[in-house]
């Protein structure tokens, strides 16, 4: 393919894209595909002569759609959103054209320091303290990670190296491995599972802290207090919490306020997962949820879930991102050296791509005004399914409702509601998934597409009412037929009051509603511990 064919293709292939999205809502959400569909449908081997480029374009419907699962679907409502916007594509384009692996400044001075221009453009928008700021006095900084996975991992390697160096600096003679095997880091038991395999990659051990439904499924900060210092007495050394905002089962958020001077006061490193929640802080109604920031060492979250940036673009903050690697070779090394992240240090690969440039098209386009009316836009989606579910007797709220996630379920056992996701997803015409919350089998409802409507998510309320309904219709006769032999209904039917359930395989994370937390002075001082 030359650079004349290239043109026309290009051409040809933004208008099968468009006609996709434009087009995506008439097709089944969720495909109707077994596992290995796709190696029966592709040669064994790749072919010893080129395939034309028409042959290869006929086999993205024959072969490729079937399998796909419409994740921009305005009939999408599974997990949390994926971002989506045309600019991003566009950005996403010339990314890929200029194919540069920007691992550090010399390697290419554009990708460098749009990435860290950027993050500053972005840490103002959330209103982020300067010590998140690269364009400022403070140390630290930003880089782009591909996911929150990642960027959790890199912030507990950071903090057990922070945590070794303090403990080699007061009593040398200690052996490395007799502090490693001591260390313990915390997390929420609602805290994504990526945040205990990154305890396990790290070599540490990695607590779960007990949260309660009359919490909001929170972190609360006398909590943590207690199990570190049944820990210490132990002769363990707690040295990283990972805070959530946004859980993934409910869209709980941890009290930072409460847990980030403690944090600080026992000189544990604070990192915040914010993956869903956090583009929502743009918004000045949202923002109060990110009070405590201040007592963080590390800020985390996603542009690729809600901010209109494709993915993969995860945004990490640190109060400390200038820390040398004598580990990097000369020849990698920053020249001349930037007063500034090296971002390199700051992620697990060495090579990175040129994804500012997703932010740059959309922040631009978009502005500030506009990505505030998106999130604000899914919001009121969610609040408006919230309504619904509300008034309708049949069905609870699960978790409260703060931004664009609704958990609810039928009244009744868990099998009743697991027989009812079951009955949505099998029909392909929208798609959900669920959660456990204190042991009940919950649907979650997040709003996730850009072209989601309201007649979208009454659409789909209709459904699962309808659905709902030949559920219970089901129940109701098998009931009666049991009660015909001599049976009584079950507990937890849905004629009879739900008994305490055993615990469920976990399911994906949910947050909960805006906690009240107390404020903090604009002028608190921290006392951090040196990088």
């Amino acid at each position: 393919m030359d650079a004349a064919e290239f043109r026309r293709r290009g051409k040809e292939m933004v208008d099968l894209i468009a006609d996709y999205l434009e087009n995506i809502e008439q097709r089944p959400v969720y495909p109707d595909v077994e596992p290995g569909y796709l190696r029966s449908l592709i040669p064994e081997e790749a072919p010893e002569e080129p395939d034309t480029y028409e042959d290869v374009v006929k086999d993205i419907e024959r072969v490729i759609m079937p399998g796909v699962t419409h994740w921009h679907s305005p009939y999408f409502y599974a997990y949390f959103p994926t971002a989506n916007s045309f600019p991003a594509m566009l950005a996403d384009m010339l990314s890929g054209a200029i194919g540069c692996i920007g691992f550090s400044w010399a390697a290419s001075p554009a990708c460098t320091e749009l990435e860290t221009v950027m993050m500053d453009w972005l840490g103002k928008m959330l209103k982020l303290p300067e010590d998140f700021i690269a364009g400022t006095h403070g140390q630290g900084g930003g880089v782009i990670q591909g996911t929150a996975s990642e960027a959790t991992l890199v912030a507990l390697l950071a903090a057990r190296s922070r945590a070794v160096r303090m403990i080699l600096a007061s009593d040398p003679q200690r052996p490395e491995t007799g502090i490693t095997s001591k260390l313990v880091a915390y997390s929420s038991d609602q805290a994504h599972c990526s945040v205990e395999r990154a305890g396990m990659i790290a070599g540490v051990r990695m607590k779960k802290i007990p949260t309660e439904q009359s919490d909001k499924y929170a972190v609360q900060g006398e909590t943590l207090r207690r199990m570190i210092q049944e820990d210490k007495a132990a002769g363990l050394i707690p040295f990283y919490f990972c805070a959530t905002l946004g859980t993934t089962p409910s869209c709980a958020f941890d009290h930072i306020t409460e847990l980030g001077p403690i944090c600080n006061a026992e000189k544990i490193w604070m990192h915040i997962d914010a993956a869903y929640a956090g583009s929502s802080f743009i918004c000045p109604e949202f923002r109060p949820l990110l009070n405590g920031i201040e007592f963080a060492d590390s800020f985390n979250f996603n542009p690729h879930k809600w901010l209109l940036v494709n993915f993969d673009c995860s945004t990490m903050c640190s109060v400390c991102s200038t820390n040398p690697n004598p580990l990097i070779p000369l020849c990698l090394t920053l020249s001349p050296p930037l007063p500034q992240t090296t971002s390199q240090h700051w992620q697990i690969p060495l090579g990175r791509r040129f994804r500012s440039l997703k932010m740059w098209f959309v922040f631009r386009m978009y502005g500030l005004k506009g990505l505030q009316d998106y999130i604000r836009k899914h919001v009121e989606l969610a609040k408006e399914f919230e309504s619904l579910v509300r008034a309708d007797q049949r069905f609870e709220i699960s978790a409260d409702v703060v931004l664009g996630l609704v958990c609810f379920r039928l009244k009744g056992s868990n099998e009743v509601n697991e027989t009812l996701l079951k009955r949505i997803n099998n029909g392909r015409k929208i798609h959900l998934v669920p959660c456990q919350l204190s042991g009940q089998f919950v649907l979650r409802f997040a709003v996730c597409a850009r072209t989601t409507e309201s007649r979208h998510i009454r659409e789909a309320w209709r459904l699962i009412t309808q659905l709902a309904e030949e559920v219970m219709q089901e129940l109701m006769l098998n009931e009666r037929g049991q009660a015909r032999d001599g049976h009584h209904p079950p507990q937890g039917s849905v004629y009879a009051p739900p008994a305490p359930t055993t615990p469920l395989h976990p399911h994906p994370h949910l947050p909960c509603p805006v906690p009240s937390q107390p404020t903090v002075h604009p002028n608190h001082f921290r006392e951090r511990p040196a990088c």
